[in-house]
């Protein structure tokens, strides 16, 4: 893949403008930090230094990561569409647990549901068979005074 050298010199920056290119105001005299080793004092190691850059070049740096610039990357920009796929799968992923940890509780709900309905069909059930018995048709009948009577004779055929 093809990688581009961004390589900025920023003694020649400083010279040309007469600060720093982060706009901070310090000269070429200064330095930003203690340890900060600028190419003024010591030529043969700022050199070095300032050559480290480019070949980490798609390194992303933290303040890269802090501030947002590395989002703005020739490579990152190619990769995009990508990652908007992955973070569409993503999406997708989570919404499908979502729904299956959905359908799980309402199937365990209605398992609930139909352990009930289970036992209160076997209760009626059970109440049905002892109503339905002659002798206890025989005793409602007689307590609402209805005034039916049970047959002595046996059922007989119809014939044809």
């Amino acid at each position: 893949m093809y990688q581009e050298n961004r390589h900025i010199d920023f003694e020649e920056m400083g010279k040309t403008t007469g600060s720093h290119p982060g706009g901070s105001g310090i000269t070429d005299n200064e330095t930003e930090s203690p340890g900060l080793v600028t190419a003024k004092s010591e030529p043969g190691k700022g050199r070095k230094a300032a050559d480290e850059p480019a070949k980490n070049g798609n390194r992303v740096r933290v303040k890269e990561l802090i501030d947002g610039t590395f989002l703005i990357r020739e490579n990152v920009l190619k990769q995009l569409p990508y990652l908007l796929f992955l973070t569409f799968l993503g999406v997708i992923y989570i919404g499908n647990r979502f729904h299956a940890e959905r359908m799980v509780r309402q199937i365990n709900d209605l398992k609930i549901e139909v352990g009930n309905l289970r036992s209160e069909q076997i209760t009626i059930t059970s109440e049905l068979m002892n109503i339905s018995r002659p002798s206890e048709v025989a005793a409602l009948v007689e307590s609402k005074g209805l005034g039916l009577k049970e047959s002595m004779d046996p059922p007989k055929k119809i014939k044809r």
